[in-house]
């Protein structure tokens, strides 16, 4: 089983839309083997708080505008240090920086296949990780076994 059509046209958009707000890291995974809720994950980070906000506005806006989709569910709003979109066929995950290396969700889906994503949102691939890194370093998290050093 692979992801339909239909998911690919939304995590490809949710990625664009994502990418114009400047999110960093952005990666599609198609789940669709592995699990039976949904198609596929989109992961984007951004290093503020605020600017989580803009990248998960912007993926709503876009998605409802240009493919008459809406999120069934939108958790994490309040400190937006995680907001997960679910419209069903894809959940889109939009972290803090600090989040994504913290939960390393890459690490669960490593083995479903990548979906192919826009240029735009592929070039933003690796810019938020050595920040957050940085920045977990100095909170004492390493950041690679989930213990404090």
């Amino acid at each position: 089983m692979t992801a339909t059509d239909r998911s690919i046209e939304l995590i490809k958009a949710a990625a664009q839309a994502a990418a114009d707000k400047l999110a960093h890291d952005i990666i599609a995974y198609d789940v669709s083997d592995v699990l039976s809720i949904t198609d596929a994950f989109l992961l984007a980070s951004a290093p503020n708080d605020r600017q989580v906000k803009s990248i998960v506005d912007e993926i709503e806006e876009h998605l409802a505008k240009e493919l008459g989709a809406k999120p069934v569910r939108r958790e994490g709003d309040r400190d937006a240090r995680w907001v997960l979109l679910d419209y069903v066929d894809i959940v889109v995950h939009v972290q803090h920086s600090e989040e994504r290396v913290y939960y390393a969700l890459e690490r669960l889906w490593k083995d479903c296949p990548e979906i192919e994503l826009p240029a735009d949102a592929v070039a933003t691939r690796g810019k938020g990780e050595e920040h957050a890194r940085e920045h977990a370093a100095e909170a004492g998290f390493d950041g690679v076994d989930g213990e404090l050093s």
